[in-house]
């Protein structure tokens, strides 16, 4: 019996408008030479105050730029605009997780002319932002020393797209069951060209070479060629 009705991939051709907008936002900070990286955590991971402690260990070489996604309140952008970097708060309305369109809005409304880096710090969950690309030249997340070593057993997406990982809160390191190369292992299983960095945003330790990769990254990025 024939078909009378139509099938519609719903999810598929939101991922390939998506993926379509994201390569144009590349494009377009190829062109300006401002790196994006987008910032991906659960809730509580501290990344809010590492976001603070990486300003404060680059503001001095570099123009910086946030924007912070929260479903709502502005709690977060009031903190980290008191490092002196400029800051826009996005809210998805409800959305766990951004997209390309809405970053491309956040960075519009900011205006991004004349910064080096920015950063855009995703709304907190493991599962949502993992499936969208937003247009960031890399994407890094945060896993807390509390959350436990077998997160990339539960969310191998998150941490298969990420380019670096940062092991934060290792100061309560004592406190918690976390055996740092198990995690280290997991993650190297789903993703081995992944750079993992254990810092403390508390106490500032690693984040010398958190910065030092920021540099680097951001760096070559200026220098690539833009024809």
């Amino acid at each position: 019996m024939k078909e009378t009705f139509k099938i519609l991939e719903i999810k598929q051709s939101v991922f390939e408008d998506n993926n379509r907008q994201a390569e144009i936002l590349r494009g377009e900070l190829k062109k300006s030479k401002t790196f994006l990286l987008n910032l991906m955590s659960s809730p509580g991971s501290g990344k809010t105050t590492t976001v603070v402690r990486t300003i404060e260990a680059l503001k001095n070489e570099m123009k910086i730029g946030v924007v912070e996604a929260d479903v709502d309140s502005d709690v977060d952008a009031r903190t980290v605009s008191q490092t002196g970097a400029k800051v826009i708060q996005l809210h998805t309305g409800g959305m766990c997780h951004l997209d390309a369109n809405m970053t491309i809005q956040g960075l519009s409304a900011m205006g991004t002319q004349g910064l080096d880096f920015v950063i855009l710090e995703n709304i907190g969950n493991l599962l949502c932002p993992a499936e969208f690309d937003t247009g960031a030249v890399k994407n890094a997340m945060i896993l807390s020393v509390p959350e436990g070593d077998d997160k990339p057993l539960k969310y191998p997406l998150m941490f298969s797209v990420v380019d670096v990982l940062l092991i934060n809160k290792i100061d309560a390191m004592e406190f918690f069951n976390f055996d740092l190369a198990a995690a280290s292992q997991r993650v190297k299983k789903l993703n081995p060209n992944v750079s993992i960095i254990p810092i403390s945003a508390k106490t500032g330790e690693g984040i010398a070479e958190w910065a030092k990769w920021i540099r680097t990254e951001v760096k070559n990025w200026k220098e690539k060629d833009n024809d």
